[in-house]
């Protein structure tokens, strides 16, 4: 029996010329595949009714005067980390993430762009989420989608295999909050006392600590801080665009105890702190261990900052200080509870 297709059902971004038609039908283990130009007839035989469908769309394309490069997705996605990726700040990113999805999913990256299709992207989909949060499945689809797009512009493929895809669903908004008892827990495991000298690069990731509770600025942005930037009599930290995680640049005002932490930092380094983000990171993270905390993470106190500010600050005044441009993301930083609400009433 045959199965009659429109061709825009086939390649839906390809408008058909008129007379063109495409039909596929199944002969024993194999497919079949006809395309009909202006009355004229061209058939081909497949191990697969993808592979024939492949290529009835790429006969139509090639029908409607619009050239289709053939390639892989290996190869869409080695032109896309060297002209796209490269001119993007979160460049090293999207190659470390594109090259575990090449080794990952090889024989996926291995095939023809012709072939790939929805099915193929919810196989991965469904793979990935056994073992990742669905918050990271999203942020890489955002990358893959990205991809297939500037395969499209190239020509290197005709339709878009992300379309009708259904994205997993984001868990609810991370409410962690810092309690007095796991701050002071922190410092004393990274050996750090106001009235003692700021001398190992622990005592430093703890005064990192208390800058991101005093500021709601994040791990990267307190690293990365050059002294240059740091304005103490006007009571503020200018952090430009490149070290900002929006990539927009945004002055941080300083409370006094934020001036007082920082003045115990070495004025001779380059950076405020004179610490890596990476060392900041894997210090905070072994601090956490070792006091037997859990579910916390040095991004918390952001979030920690954040409602603390809400208190003494209108929502567009944080918003500035936080470096929110959505209020509504705003929000998932404000956590404050039924009973300190209950206080300001």
């Amino acid at each position: 029996m045959f199965l009659h297709v429109q061709l825009h059902q086939i390649a839906p971004i390809i408008t058909p010329g008129a007379g063109m038609q495409g039909t596929y039908q199944k002969r024993g283990d194999r497919w079949r595949a006809i395309i009909m130009v202006h009355g004229r007839r061209r058939s081909a035989t497949f191990d697969t009714k993808r592979q024939a469908q492949a290529w009835v769309a790429e006969m139509v394309t090639k029908g409607t005067g619009v050239a289709i490069a053939t390639g892989t997705l290996r190869e869409l996605s080695s032109r896309y980390k060297s002209e796209v990726s490269e001119t993007k700040r979160g460049a090293h990113w999207e190659v470390i993430r594109l090259d575990m999805y090449a080794r990952e999913y090889a024989d996926l990256f291995d095939r023809k762009l012709t072939t790939i299709q929805r099915e193929d992207i919810e196989q991965v989909i469904n793979d990935r989420l056994k073992q990742v949060k669905p918050s990271t499945v999203n942020r890489d689809l955002n990358l893959i989608s990205n991809v297939f797009k500037y395969g499209r512009r190239w020509r290197m493929m005709s339709h878009d295999p992300m379309t009708d895809i259904k994205r997993p669903k984001d868990p609810p908004p991370r409410d962690r909050r810092v309690s007095e008892a796991e701050e002071s827990m922190l410092l004393q495991a990274m050996s750090y006392s106001d009235d003692m000298p700021v001398s190992s690069q622990r005592q430093k990731v703890a005064i990192a600590f208390l800058i991101a509770l005093e500021t709601a600025m994040r791990q990267g942005e307190i690293a990365k801080t050059k002294w240059s930037d740091v304005h103490i009599d006007e009571r503020y930290i200018f952090l430009p665009h490149t070290i900002t995680k929006t990539a927009v640049s945004r002055n941080v005002p300083l409370s006094a105890r934020a001036i007082e932490l920082i003045g115990r930092l070495d004025q001779n380094k380059e950076t405020m702190l004179g610490v890596s983000a990476g060392v900041v990171s894997t210090m905070f993270r072994a601090a956490v261990a070792n006091c037997g905390i859990d579910n916390l993470t040095f991004h918390d106190a952001r979030h920690e900052a954040t409602t603390r500010l809400a208190g003494k600050l209108q929502v567009l005044d944080l918003a500035r200080v936080t470096g929110h441009r959505d209020i509504k993301q705003l929000m998932t930083y404000y956590n404050k509870d039924a009973r300190e609400l209950a206080g300001l009433l």
